[in-house]
């Protein structure tokens, strides 16, 4: 019994060591996921650092699909994920695109487009999916062009490269939108 568990924890100390050993987190088993600026993970980040900006979404998977202009289609209000809306938490006053966001929790909408996405930041909170989206509660709105990436990105993603600046990056299937934020 001792040898087995010993042996068990050798084992598990070696896998654990090289998936942190190729510099990667290990996913989670759920789809739901958040991002922040700066990273909270980041290993560089500095001693007292505190984010400046938060995302929290879920991962809806490619699974073989075409995902925009079919699963998602052009032109419709989409929650920028899966299951409930997107919600984006801005820790101190923003600026986007000239536009000055006050501190505080928005849903984040988009509406896709083949060559650009509206971004739409919206004040209703809590909701599953777009389907009560009121585009009278809408705080902002943008426009930022789309562009193809280098290859499939399986499941949706959004993230802050590592960096300075804070550009919120999210990209799925063949699609990336970059939108620079400003603080």
């Amino acid at each position: 019994m001792k040898k087995t568990t010993l042996l068990l924890y050798c084992l598990l100390s070696l896998l654990t060591a090289g998936a942190y050993a190729q510099g990667f987190r290990n996913p989670d088993k759920s789809t739901m996921d958040a991002a922040y600026f700066p990273d909270n993970f980041a290993h560089d980040r500095k001693e007292g650092e505190k984010a400046l900006v938060r995302i929290i979404y879920s991962r809806p998977a490619k699974n073989g699909r075409e995902v925009f202009g079919k699963l998602v289609p052009y032109g419709k209000v989409w929650r920028t994920g899966a299951n409930e809306n997107t919600e984006i938490k801005f820790y101190q006053d923003a600026t986007i695109q000239g536009k000055k966001i006050k501190a505080g929790t928005y849903s984040l909408f988009t509406i896709p487009g083949e060559t650009e996405w509206t971004i739409i930041l919206n004040s209703d909170l809590d909701y599953w999916g777009a389907f009560k989206y009121n585009q009278a509660n809408d705080v902002a709105r943008f426009t930022v062009p789309s562009t193809k990436s280098e290859a499939p990105i399986e499941t949706f993603s959004i993230q802050f490269p590592k960096g300075n600046d804070a550009l919120l990056r999210m990209g799925w299937d063949t699609t990336i939108v970059e939108i620079p934020i400003t603080f």
